[in-house]
């Protein structure tokens, strides 16, 4: 019997051992792309469809943003040097907006959203500059084609947008006025060319009345986006009175 407990306690000590040889490390890549949530939130994360990012009891986090990437059909090749709002990250192109978006989505583990407008806006950027501009004097609401499904299942909603003409792009009062955030914690971020949020945290106070809008919002111009680091962003979060 002596023989057979030691036997088996020599058979557990080689099994402990093997397990800990196991690489258990996690490495620091990341793909800017994963956890995004559109219409159908059904697929996975790898850089599909997700809306699980959270584990039952904790909040749920959306990271909602507009970005000229993802409402522009940019050509091949696109320099993003001579064209404004856009950033190029391990041979890929990003908006400004897109960028920051991704890293809190790295920090918070939440799921991304592009406001995604039907019609396209032009690829120059001076064109694109004048339809902004069009939108905002006629007040107008362009049509969204993307939608979140289960807006009632976030408790936090991270809002990213460039300032265009000292506000919000038109296609986030789209979106701002499809959902009842009322009892969510909406956190806003922007990028800008020196002018800050200007009027859109009281913009959207006034849309969502019963919504606690942050006054904390993160902000950076688009000459300094591409130096954000993770760290920033985390920090930034961190200090967050949410």
């Amino acid at each position: 019997m002596k023989k057979i407990t030691a036997a088996l306690l020599c058979v557990f000590v080689l099994l402990a051992f093997t397990g800990c040889g196991k690489d258990t490390q996690k490495t620091d890549d990341y793909s800017f792309h994963s956890n995004s949530t559109q219409s159908n939130p059904s697929q996975d994360s790898t850089g599909q469809n997700n809306t699980n990012s959270k584990q039952d009891g904790e909040s749920k986090i959306l990271i909602a943003y507009f970005s000229r990437v993802g409402n522009t059909d940019f050509p091949d090749g696109i320099d993003a040097v001579a064209s404004a709002s856009l950033i190029v990250k391990d041979s890929e192109l990003y908006g400004n907006t897109q960028y920051i978006a991704t890293l809190i989505q790295r920090a918070t583990g939440g799921d991304l959203f592009l406001i995604e407008t039907e019609n396209k806006y032009p690829a120059d950027y001076d064109a694109t500059d004048k339809q902004g501009a069009k939108e905002s004097k006629e007040n107008s609401r362009p049509k969204l084609a993307s939608h979140v499904e289960n807006m009632d299942g976030y408790d936090i909603v991270y809002l990213g947008f460039p300032n265009w003409y000292y506000g919000m792009p038109m296609a986030v009062y789209s979106f701002l006025e499809e959902y009842d955030l009322s009892g969510k914690t909406v956190i806003p971020f922007v990028t800008s060319g020196g002018s800050g949020f200007s009027n859109a945290i009281s913009e959207i106070q006034n849309i969502q009345p019963d919504a606690a809008v942050l006054s904390e919002g993160y902000k950076v111009t688009h000459s300094k986006a591409s130096d954000v680091t993770f760290e920033d962003i985390e920090e930034w979060i961190n200090g967050l009175n949410k």
